[in-house]
């Protein structure tokens, strides 16, 4: 059995939908690429799809198999390019989950630049806020906002992120602004609910102090710049990142609260399994990113002017 030719030839029916247009792609018999596939299931002791007169659709263990199989021939490609003629060209997938107001905001310009560097890379882009399972769902890394309390991964730290207090000037003229975390209890909060606790903002006072402070959320979504165009709308208070918000506060239609208090430090991290073997390619974009965004970022050299200016 010739596991490789076998595995290539899996990920072929997968990718074009059956055993007929398979064949057709890689010039052989039908016949050749059905022994392929029955010799990789009797190896591997399973079935890798349902099979029915008009279709064939992958099994949970072919779907699993198919995510690590896609990563395998990747690899081994890269292995061939890295000792051929091409001296390591970057070729191949990356499969990389990403926030979505993050890599919406930021990370587009970032990952077009690194494109132009590597033209044969080819990315496949999950913009979702959820939490994957890197391994079971078969990404080569992701980008996450958090302070990674999960040691089982590998990170490398790509920006810090402050989070701030803002509402609209017109809401503040109607409503008032929050003179101390326990005010926000009567004020209509903007929430972001896709964390643990959606009825609970956290904050540091001057003295390093945390203080919860219950809230009331009036509108709650699972996207950060949803959020803050319901923010801009005077709709009410919301907690969100400086990346989501800094223009907004630099043109003033949103105005940071109670500056006095900051809220737990996050950062941006690239991470991988510590099980997964770091391909070339992987480590280039990764290295890349941490170059990318090093220093200040951005979108808080605003946030450090206005400071300055309120203090003057």
């Amino acid at each position: 059995m010739d596991r490789y030719e076998n595995m290539n030839t899996f990920v072929r029916v997968v990718e074009t939908g059956s055993i007929s247009a398979a064949a057709d792609r890689m010039d052989v018999a039908k016949s050749v690429v059905s022994r392929r596939l029955k010799e990789l299931e009797t190896h591997l002791g399973v079935e890798l799809f349902h099979r029915t007169t008009r279709q064939m659709n992958l099994t949970d263990s072919g779907r699993a198999f198919y995510q690590q199989t896609v990563r395998i021939l990747a690899d081994i490609l890269e292995a061939e390019l890295a000792t051929s003629q091409s001296h390591g060209a970057l070729r191949g997938s990356l499969k990389v989950a990403v926030p979505l107001s993050f890599g919406l905001m930021h990370l587009g310009p970032a990952i077009n630049e690194f494109l132009q560097q590597h033209p044969d890379i080819e990315f496949d882009l999950d913009f979702n806020d959820r939490q994957v399972d890197l391994l079971a769902e078969g990404f080569d890394l992701a980008i996450r906002i958090a302070s990674l309390p999960d040691s089982s991964l590998i990170a490398r730290h790509l920006a810090p992120v402050q989070t701030i207090l803002c509402a609209s000037p017109d809401y503040l003229a109607r409503n008032g602004a929050p003179q101390a975390p326990e005010d926000l209890h009567q004020h209509r909060c903007l929430a972001y609910n896709l964390i643990s606790n959606i009825e609970q903002w956290q904050l540091h006072d001057a003295g390093g102090q945390l203080i919860k402070v219950p809230i009331k959320p009036y509108l709650k979504a699972g996207n950060g710049q949803f959020l803050r165009d319901a923010a801009t709308a005077s709709l009410g208070i919301v907690l969100l990142p400086t990346f989501i918000v800094y223009q907004e506060i630099e043109q003033g239609t949103l105005v940071p609260l109670l500056a006095d208090y900051q809220c737990p430090p996050l950062a941006a991290y690239a991470i991988y399994p510590q099980t997964r073997h770091l391909s070339q390619r992987v480590r280039a974009f990764v290295d890349f990113m941490v170059k990318r965004f090093e220093g200040l970022p951005y979108w808080d050299q605003c946030m450090n002017e206005i400071k300055k200016e309120n203090i003057s």
